[in-house]
């Protein structure tokens, strides 16, 4: 079986070539407590609990949804991915855009009693009130609650059974009820019925677990049909643990977020080698974690069989951070106010396909992830100039000076830093308020990060998303790139970007272009970012 050398959906044949994904693994279970209860009732009668949300054992995939990855013609623009059971169901009506809300504002009434639950004048009040009585209200024309008869507090949410025989939450309105289920100052016990409490949001299994007596609580989901080839996986804050501001974020939150992305990693990878994972049914300890990276870095360097038949070689990690929903329906960033981050694993290859032929693959195709790119510039970057361009770039934040020429201003890019790690401005930001953390140990994936380096990078990532939320920041989208954990090359870094939504700066051809707009100085927005971390 061939390899393809250059990652585009362009073969040589003049024909389109294609990577598919046919998942199939299995999970290791982590998850020490369950969480059973009563969601809420059919018509009345018929209990809907989530069990199917706390399995017992691992979870094994068998045959799990078809991804096709189809690499850019261009290998700087990226990948696509389409999960096929999605795609084949809008085959016969593949317009995206049908489910955009057309509004009346004809219909606009001043009596919150009058106006209809479909106008914009319900959204914008569900998004914008901080009134509690207001958005009870609310939530109440958003979708039928069962009380508890004691406490008159919301019990859970009626259920009903649809034509097909599905059984769904009885919601009215779907708009009204995401934007007031994601309103900070909805009472905790209506967020807990409409969207917090498992298996109130759907089937998804519970696979992992990080409680501390603090009042620090953490779910970890795996999405295993997901648009992210071999499942992923999320870690939100618990139903006990409400966290829809990042000043609620306690220190301890943010380690059992980070806690649960590194256990995951490390404890699939070590499964598909073969390696003995230190505990199940439980949340490893942090001397756990260490030795088993350990193990598994020592495997993956000196093993060299084991690095060739390495099934999963690279990770990626995200957070989209603050919801909205505009009056005319259309959805402005994550898809939950609640705290939670995503993360997944990927292979080093996909079998490739070309033309429809999708029974028998004539070429492997690679994967792709962003930091492949970055490995790919750091080797041109050393054959052109000798030099290790990490290295170079570190260097250069460090000694840099204003482009304007002024000593009397601020001059560091840096906001913060420790022995092991750099949060700074870069000089060419693509947004405005773009930052980045990056690791100035040698360290290129959390493989190479040990339990001093984890912890530096999760003190960075907390101590900046403080910082920008004291800036103004109400949402922004935060991605890890990374090294492949078997690229030997020691200068590529670990790096983190934050990438803030500013209210008056929406997406742009400009943007789709690679060309960055940008109001200030990059030297002066770091001295904004400086004084708040301080």
């Amino acid at each position: 079986m061939n390899e393809l050398s250059v990652r585009t959906c362009i073969s040589t044949s003049g024909e389109f070539v294609y990577g598919i994904h046919k998942p199939d693994y299995t999970v290791v279970n982590l998850r020490e407590k369950d969480h059973i209860t009563t969601l809420g009732h059919i018509d009345g009668k018929t209990a809907v609990e989530n069990k199917i949300n706390f399995p017992a054992n691992d979870v094994t995939i068998d045959n799990a949804d078809w991804v096709f990855e189809i690499s850019n013609p261009f290998p700087f623009m990226g990948a696509t991915f389409i999960l096929k059971s999605s795609a084949d169901k809008k085959i016969e009506n593949a317009n995206p855009f049908d489910i955009i809300n057309k509004h009346d504002s004809s219909k606009l009434k001043a009596d919150i009693n009058e106006v209809e639950d479909n106008d914009p004048l319900t959204i914008s009040l569900g998004r914008t009130s901080t009134d509690a009585d207001l958005l009870i209200e609310l939530a109440r024309k958003s979708c039928l609650f069962e009380f508890d008869p004691h406490t008159g507090e919301p019990a859970g949410i009626q259920y009903e059974k649809t034509k097909n025989g599905e059984i769904r939450p009885a919601i009215k309105n779907r708009h009204l009820f995401e934007i007031v289920s994601n309103n900070p100052f909805l009472p905790d016990t209506y967020k807990q019925a409409m969207v917090l409490i498992p298996g109130i949001q759907g089937p998804n299994k519970i696979v992992g677990e990080y409680k501390k007596s603090a009042g620090t609580h953490i779910w970890e989901y795996l999405r295993e049909n997901s648009y992210i080839p071999w499942g992923h996986y999320a870690a939100n804050m618990a139903h006990d643990s409400i966290r829809y501001k990042i000043e609620a974020l306690k220190k301890e939150d943010l380690i059992g977020l980070r806690h649960l992305y590194y256990q995951r990693v490390y404890t699939q990878l070590a499964q598909s080698l073969g390696i003995s994972i230190p505990a199940k049914k439980r949340t490893l300890t942090e001397e756990e974690l260490e030795s088993l990276r350990i193990h598994l870095l020592e495997t993956i360097t000196h093993n060299e069989k084991d690095k060739t038949n390495l099934p999963f070689n690279a990770s990626m990690w995200g957070w989209n951070f603050g919801f909205d929903l505009s009056p005319s329906g259309y959805r402005l960033n994550a898809s939950h106010q609640q705290i939670h981050q995503q993360f997944a694993l990927m292979p080093k290859y996909t079998p490739g396909f070309i033309n429809g032929k999708n029974d028998e693959s004539h070429t492997l195709f690679p994967t792709y992830t962003q930091g492949d790119e970055v490995a790919r510039f750091c080797r041109r970057f050393r054959s052109e100039t000798g030099k290790n361009f990490f290295e170079t770039y570190i260097n250069a934040i460090k000694n840099n000076r204003r482009m304007d020429g002024r000593n009397d201003k601020a001059k560091s890019l840096i906001f913060y830093q420790d022995e092991n790690i750099i949060a700074f401005v870069p000089k060419a930001q693509r947004s405005q308020g773009e930052v980045q953390i990056m690791a100035t140990t040698k360290c290129g994936n959390i493989l190479e990060a040990n339990s001093t380096v984890r912890r530096s990078l999760d003190m960075a990532i907390l101590t900046t998303v403080r910082m920008l939320e004291q800036l103004g920041v109400e949402m922004m989208v935060c991605y890890e790139t990374s090294k492949r954990f078997d690229n030997p090359d020691n200068d590529q870094r670990l790096m983190y970007t934050f990438i803030p939504r500013h209210p008056k700066s929406p997406g742009t051809y400009s943007q789709w272009l690679y060309r960055w707009i940008i109001g200030h100085y990059p030297e002066d927005f770091a001295h904004v970012c400086n004084k708040a971390v301080n």
